[in-house]
């Protein structure tokens, strides 16, 4: 009988279309849900006027935070639902509800002219986006693995969060374009809202490139069935939480970057855009670079030796930054974590996808990853701007980063190679 990882280099050629309909459309998901978290200096000054400017970032990112909370819902909803009828029907249904959120925040108008109807509106558009990317990533991620090739799964599963980069820079290119067109009251007033609408090409672009996913699961089973199997892989998905946790704090700590370069370096508000473009690229190209090193070293080298760098280096880049703040300085810290944390993650997420087996991949993957990103990812950037408000420490971040990343590095060591096994119960996609 033929194992697993045998039948699946038997399998016919890929088409390339089922690879790039799930990056770009993870991609165009990603930049709607992340354009909010540089512009939330605008957003708070449009929907939550307050005093202290203190204040009206707080409650912007609190209201990020938001969209955090209908995460694990999602993941546990959509997860199952991609397991139990197909990876195809979910993915397409998450792109339908970011469309939904995206209008929604697109064309609200402002404090001034609605009230407190405005922010309400905020906030249920938070909530559809946050669902919608709770199910995004686990049915995303196992499909990814399983159209990949036994020895190319690292560098096939690196899209997923490569692709979170492509759309952090495309955002902050779009942005910075904005920038140096618009005088700073328009951008306040409107600019901000011209970057979040050209996602709204995520419902045809996404409907067309994903409409040749598989529309049906190879082993259809009950939810009490699949709840069942989670059960059985509880120990993989308890150590991932920490493993994931340290991921999520860079990755949100370097999206709040244009934020602190405006507010607390003093940056020019073109410069501080630019950072977001260089966090961006930086995610797409090492990404990648850590799936292909992850597939020829190892998953576990290649988790470790880049957190164990960010670790020790975080300090070291934040006090730079503040010590001798400039577009260059800047640049080159924020793109150096962002470098690091993207090579680790892109091995993290390989190892963790291997260890679930086909039957429960996408649920599983989807309910750890999206309790995470809500525990951790949701609050990170409310942490730190509470943290710096308080304390006066410009440096805060920099703490915040190494706290997790040796939390992360414990559950790493934890974690199994899994660069020379098939993936348990690989289910191969041919359609």
């Amino acid at each position: 009988m033929q194992t697993a990882a045998k039948r699946h280099e038997n399998l016919p050629p890929l088409r390339l279309k089922l690879v790039i309909g799930l990056v770009l459309g993870n991609a165009l998901e990603f930049y709607d849900f992340t354009t909010y978290a540089f512009v939330a200096v605008s957003i708070g000054r449009a929907f939550f006027p307050a005093d202290e400017a203190w204040a009206a970032l707080l409650l912007s990112t609190a209201v990020f935070g938001v969209g955090f909370l209908a995460r694990p819902i999602g993941g546990i909803i959509i997860g199952i639902y991609a397991d139990s009828r197909g990876r195809g029907p979910a993915l397409i249904l998450t792109i339908c509800l970011m469309a939904a959120g995206l209008l929604i925040l697109g064309l609200t108008p402002g404090y001034d002219r609605i009230g407190m109807a405005g922010p309400v509106l905020i906030v249920l558009a938070r909530l559809l986006q946050g669902f919608a990317l709770g199910g995004e990533v686990g049915a995303s991620t196992a499909l990814l693995l399983e159209l990949a090739p036994a020895r190319r799964r690292g560098l096939y599963t690196a899209w997923q969060l490569a692709s979170q980069g492509g759309a952090t820079l495309v955002a902050g290119l779009l942005g910075l374009e904005l920038i140096l067109c618009l005088p700073p009251a328009a951008m306040d007033e409107w600019g901000w809202r011209l970057l979040l609408l050209p996602g709204l090409a995520i419902l045809p672009a996404g409907l067309f490139l994903r409409r040749c996913l598989p529309m049906a699961a190879p082993e259809p089973a009950s939810t009490i069935a699949l709840a069942r199997d989670l059960a059985r892989h509880r120990h993989i998905l308890l150590i991932a939480i920490p493993v994931l946790l340290c991921g999520t704090v860079t990755t949100f700590t370097s999206n709040y970057m244009t934020t602190y370069a405006l507010t607390i370096l003093g940056m020019p508000p073109a410069a501080s855009i630019a950072v977001t473009a260089m966090v961006g690229g930086c995610v797409l190209v090492f990404a990648l670079i850590g799936g292909w090193l992850a597939d020829r070293m190892g998953r576990r080298p290649v988790m470790l030796l880049p957190r164990l760098a960010l670790a020790l280096l975080a300090y070291p880049c934040f006090a730079l930054m503040v010590r001798q703040p400039g577009a260059t300085t800047t640049l080159l810290a924020s793109g150096l974590l962002a470098a690091l944390g993207a090579i680790s993650g892109a091995a993290s997420l390989t190892a963790i996808t291997e260890l679930l087996p086909h039957r429960v991949r996408a649920g599983g993957l989807a309910m750890v990853y999206s309790l995470t990103i809500s525990l951790f990812g949701g609050t990170t950037q409310f942490i730190i701007t509470w943290l710096m408000q308080r304390t006066g420490d410009p440096l805060s971040p920099a703490y915040y980063l190494i706290i997790t990343s040796l939390i992360g590095l414990i559950a790493m060591a934890a974690l199994p190679e899994t660069r020379s096994h098939a993936p348990a119960d690989l289910s191969p996609v041919t359609s």
